[in-house]
């Protein structure tokens, strides 16, 4: 498997990496098989597995802890910190210093490790100034609980004020050929800067694969079923305006 180098202080990652996300909180997959794609995954190259805590609140983490136990040593391990789940079964977030800081120590026990090798900011908190979540961060790293540092679908000015704080190896936003907002402005900053582009969806959240014909293709849970896009009569839609940009 090609290798890739994130950032500047050395972060190597395969280049296909796999995203957990769905193994918990999107299309209901059982552990058994999420499991055997993960050992899949690891004897076929891959090392970059991305994960967070909000992802089935705990449930991803603790599923991923199964594997670190036998393969941590062929692992590069991301996962990700700043939303909060509420009474109301809503989410939001939360970038304060205190909760980063607690939050890491959750993510480190449900995954029975004792470093992050690359712990990202899920979404910045507009309440708090960046320099202080990305602080906390760092002071993370100081503590030898955290490697690098990420971020995640933030503005190039964010990311900027970011990396001045501490560097930021690693940048990760939705990119694919269906949403291709990324290259207006956040590719050329992190050329500039530096950090390394991690693309999350690239085929669309199954968009682009082709088997995805209407809503009857999702799950009960499934998290496509919340977002604008999927719904039916834009999806509809979708399907038309990407049949004519092809």
């Amino acid at each position: 498997m090609k290798q890739k180098t994130l950032g500047k202080l050395g972060l190597q990652v395969s280049a296909i990496g796999l995203g957990c996300m769905g193994m918990s909180n999107s299309d209901g997959s059982s552990d058994l098989k999420s499991l055997d794609t993960l050992r899949f995954a690891i004897e076929n190259g891959i090392n970059f597995f991305d994960t967070a805590d909000m992802y089935g609140w705990g449930h991803n983490e603790e599923l991923l802890a199964k594997i670190l136990s036998k393969y941590r040593n062929q692992m590069v391990l991301a996962t990700k910190c700043g939303f909060i789940l509420l009474e109301n079964g809503d989410r939001s977030i939360n970038g304060t210093p205190k909760h980063i800081k607690k939050s890491c120590d959750a993510s480190l026990k449900r995954l029975n490790i004792d470093i992050i090798d690359l712990y990202y900011l899920h979404r910045a908190d507009r309440n708090v100034p960046i320099e202080d979540s990305i602080g906390a961060m760092s002071e993370l790293v100081e503590a030898g609980k955290v490697r690098y540092l990420g971020m995640s679908e933030v503005t190039p000015q964010t990311l900027r004020h970011a990396h001045k704080v501490h560097p930021i190896s690693a940048l990760q936003s939705e990119y694919s050929l269906w949403h291709r907002k990324p290259e207006k402005e956040v590719l050329a900053t992190c050329r500039e800067l530096g950090i390394g582009f991690v693309p999350f969806s690239p085929l669309g959240r199954g968009f682009l694969t082709g088997n995805i014909k209407d809503t009857k293709a999702f799950g009960h849970n499934d998290f496509r079923r919340s977002l604008p896009r999927f719904q039916e009569e834009n999806l509809k839609k979708e399907f038309e305006d990407f049949r004519c940009y092809c």
